[in-house]
């Protein structure tokens, strides 16, 4: 299913993934993100001949910007080989920090709250999977 663009002329549509195809003039393909990204990546695919199209988040944007990149990443850590693994670790930290910073608290705030957490409840070094529970009834 395709949608007509007007952003980026006339006689394109988006497919369903979200990519602007062209009618066989000479723009270039446009690829639509919609997504937060890291600071210096417009710069990265400016300096390879990349254009893009950038905006600042408003202030209401950000935390749900945050969560949704956390998704992401996360899922590219379940999906990740064991090559890529640290890497991805990597990222979804990086998003962490981000939302630590945003919501107001410190690393060390998290940290503790962590440690209180893993204190009640205990931490998964024991890869417990739960079933199933059944209630009193």
């Amino acid at each position: 299913m395709t949608t007509p663009a007007s952003a980026f002329g006339t006689g394109q549509a988006v497919d369903a993934s979200g990519c602007w195809h062209d009618d066989g003039t000479t723009e270039p393909h446009v690829v639509l993100h919609r997504k937060l990204v890291r600071d210096r990546i417009p710069d990265l695919i400016q300096s390879q001949g990349g254009g893009v199209e950038v905006r600042a988040l408003d202030e209401a944007e950000v935390l749900p910007a945050l969560v949704a990149k956390l998704h992401e990443e996360a899922t590219e850590l379940g999906a990740a080989g064991p090559a890529d693994r640290l890497a991805e670790l990597a990222d979804v930290r990086e998003v962490l920090s981000a939302l630590v910073a945003h919501l107001g608290f410190t690393e060390a705030q998290v940290a503790r709250a962590a440690r209180d957490k893993r204190a009640e409840r205990g931490g998964f070094e024991g890869r417990i999977w739960l079933e199933a529970t059944r209630d009193r009834g």
